[in-house]
């Protein structure tokens, strides 16, 4: 398939190589040392999103699925249960939460 590109620099991409999106697709191009020029589609992110996807926070993310991974996890039976462990690993006694419930 063969494309026009404008003297601006303008290509239009025909409706079969589009990829799917809603609303405006962001691509990175660049010209491989052959010759050819590639775009890549860019995934963009919501900003009130963006802390998610910082190297910080994918590296705690990872470090929790690893101890997942090992078994490192509890599973409680209720909420309260849940509660109650809580408690116990903040030195919390039940009757303290209990009290500002």
């Amino acid at each position: 398939m063969v494309i026009k590109m404008s003297d601006r620099g303008t290509v239009t991409l025909p409706k079969e190589v589009r990829p799917k999106q809603d609303g405006d697709v962001f691509f990175h191009a660049f010209r491989r040392d052959d010759g050819v020029i590639e775009l890549r589609p860019q995934v963009t992110v919501d900003a009130s999103k963006s802390w998610f996807w910082s190297d910080h926070w994918q590296k705690m993310e990872q470090e929790v699925q690893a101890s997942y991974d090992r078994g490192e996890f509890t599973r409680h039976g209720s909420d309260e249960e849940f509660l109650d462990h809580l408690d116990e690993l903040s030195g919390e006694s039940k009757s303290g939460r209990r009290a500002r419930k």
